[in-house]
């Protein structure tokens, strides 16, 4: 976990778990939504390394690295756009994709809720700092 960890309160701590949950089932999730749930081709599909990308950030988003959390946010964007773009497909490639966003917005409103206290303590160092 984070160094700081002793110093997270419950929400923060609960918002942590969530958003760590959250990354490794949205990676689990798109392996089997293209290899086994509903693959564009039977027998799965080369779409399955979209959770390669998910990987990347994996260690710091364990250990609730902030530079890691902020670095998952902005590639979660990714699939956020993938969803959106394939929830207008029939079904079950719609619900696949209604789900994948509900995964994502859990992880990023978790990941929002775990970082903005240290967002804030940042801009009062700053601000301390002038």
């Amino acid at each position: 976990m984070n160094p700081a960890a002793d110093l997270l309160d419950s929400r923060q701590r609960l918002a942590l778990r969530i958003a760590i949950s959250a990354w490794i089932v949205l990676f689990i999730f798109c392996l089997l939504w293209e290899l086994w749930l509903a693959p564009i081709r039977p027998g799965g599909s080369w779409l399955a390394l979209k959770a390669l990308p998910l990987l990347l950030p994996i260690r710091g988003v364990l250990r609730g690295d902030t530079k890691s959390f902020q670095w998952a946010l902005l590639l979660v964007l990714a699939y956020v756009l993938e969803g959106a773009v394939r929830v207008f497909e029939p079904a079950p490639y719609g619900t696949m994709a209604w789900l994948e966003l509900l995964i994502v917005t859990v992880f990023f409103v978790a990941a929002i809720v775990y970082l903005r206290p240290f967002k804030r303590a940042a801009k009062a160092r700053a601000a301390a700092q002038r």
